[in-house]
């Protein structure tokens, strides 16, 4: 598994936990890390996911209501809801990835991680959101976050 996927893995696991159980996010993260070796790059970009994506998270839900208003953020699932705040992180805020790339990074995630039909919301979801960016005035990678 390529360098950047098991960082995102990473980043995954560790924001479904925060997510779920409300611990800290820099215990988690540094938990996470110990059970996976990732080089120095790795070890930075999961951080920095988790880290985005936690201080954008209102504003990742927002949009999340945004394009799945048939689900209130909080009756997703807890894996489908991390995985989308993480790739909606990447498309709206980091700039690092191509909403293409995120996307499909995202599915990755969901197969792996999901229920039989996480594939197809989370892919159905960021598609929607990527379809949007025009009408949300914002664009891909144009809101850039603070490191």
């Amino acid at each position: 598994m390529r360098v950047r996927r098991r960082a995102r893995v990473v980043a995954l696991q560790a924001l479904f936990e925060i997510d779920m159980t409300n611990h800290d996010p820099e215990t988690v993260v540094s938990q996470r890390l110990a059970d996976k070796e990732l080089p120095p790059e790795g070890e930075a970009f999961a951080r920095a996911l988790v880290k985005g994506t936690l201080e954008h998270r209102s504003e990742i839900d927002s949009l999340i209501a945004r394009v799945a208003p048939e689900w209130p953020v909080e009756q997703i699932a807890g894996v489908d809801r991390s995985i989308l705040r993480l790739a909606i992180y990447e498309i709206v805020f980091s700039g690092e990835t191509s909403p293409k790339v995120a996307i499909n990074e995202a599915v990755e995630l969901a197969k792996l991680f999901g229920s039989d039909s996480s594939r197809r919301f989370v892919n159905g979801a960021l598609g929607a959101l990527v379809a949007q960016l025009p009408s949300l005035s914002i664009s891909a990678g144009t809101a850039q976050h603070e490191s």
